[in-house]
């Protein structure tokens, strides 16, 4: 039985466009595309988690709006529980520090990317919900 590991992700609105992140040659799952976040500390909420690693990762600030469904995916050798938030953009550059790139997207472009498997369905519900 694997470990289950908590990560948060975030669904990041600027200028009416989503943001996603690739992840890089030296990651699990290279090039996959996923919401930039990371993994929950001991001691430390899901929100909370989720502005450090997006200020870690990407070098922005956001506000979080609310969370949507979490989802389990066993990758056979880990399993994660990923804890989507929708969070608006708020301030900084994006400067990416993990991942090797990153586009800024309209929500009908989300569908076409190579998405990590356990993203697939936090799409699948945004694409859902009304903006």
């Amino acid at each position: 039985m694997s470990n289950l590991i908590n990560v948060t992700c975030a669904i990041i609105l600027k200028d009416n466009k989503v943001l996603v992140a690739q992840r890089s040659e030296k990651m699990k799952l290279p090039l996959k595309w996923e919401f930039p976040g990371g993994k929950l500390e001991n001691n430390e909420d899901e929100a909370s988690c989720v502005r450090r690693e997006v200020r870690e990762e990407i070098n922005i600030e956001i506000e979080v709006i609310k969370n949507l469904s979490s989802t389990v995916h066993d990758y056979g050798d880990f399993k994660i529980r990923l804890i989507p938030f929708l969070a608006n953009y708020v301030s900084g550059e994006i400067i990416l520090l993990e991942h090797s790139d990153y586009r800024l997207l309209d929500k009908s472009e989300l569908i076409k990317l190579d998405w990590a498997e356990a993203d697939i369905p936090i799409v699948e519900e945004f694409l859902k919900i009304g903006l």
